[in-house]
């Protein structure tokens, strides 16, 4: 899991806020640099597979949570009171941020602007730093040994 510092960031900023503001800087950013021309069967071929894997990691994740009751609140991590290991938890042990990344990527083909891939880069480093460390912090020492096992056998992205 590596040694981090805890930092104020950590599990301060909501991944959909993150989202969403680097979604908005993606946006900007697609003004002021040159657009990436690709055929439009691509273009689009791609944004619909990259829309349907994210909604599917996205909505599958939230349905687990709330089949084992558990909070979906990334910001209190704390309150988790399950240990969700099946189902698309099975491919992914963040699911819901493949959901994220996904709308990015997404976004940086609707725009067309292959360089605004570097918003999905942001998000994924930003949110594994500030989220998904101090998270596994928190889970190995909720539940232990069952964590360390899943952890094991289970990627922390894909």
């Amino acid at each position: 899991m590596g040694t981090h510092m805890p930092s104020k960031l950590d599990n301060r900023v909501p991944p959909p806020l993150v989202t969403m503001l680097t979604g908005l800087a993606m946006w900007g950013t697609s003004f002021v640099v040159p657009t990436t021309r690709l055929p439009d069967i691509v273009r689009f071929g791609a944004l619909g597979v990259v829309m349907v894997v994210g909604g599917v990691f996205g909505a599958s994740a939230f349905r687990a949570f709330a089949r084992a009751k558990t909070t979906i609140n990334p910001v209190n991590i704390e309150a988790a009171s399950s240990l969700v290991t099946t189902g698309i938890y099975g491919l992914s042990r963040n699911p819901m941020y493949v959901g994220l990344a996904s709308l990015l990527v997404a976004l940086a083909l609707a725009l067309p602007n292959l360089w605004l891939l570097s918003g999905p880069a942001f998000f994924i480093a930003f949110t594994t730093r500030f989220q998904i460390i101090p998270e596994e912090r928190v889970m190995l020492a909720k539940f232990g040994d069952a964590y360390a096992a899943y952890r094991a056998r289970v990627r922390r992205w894909l």
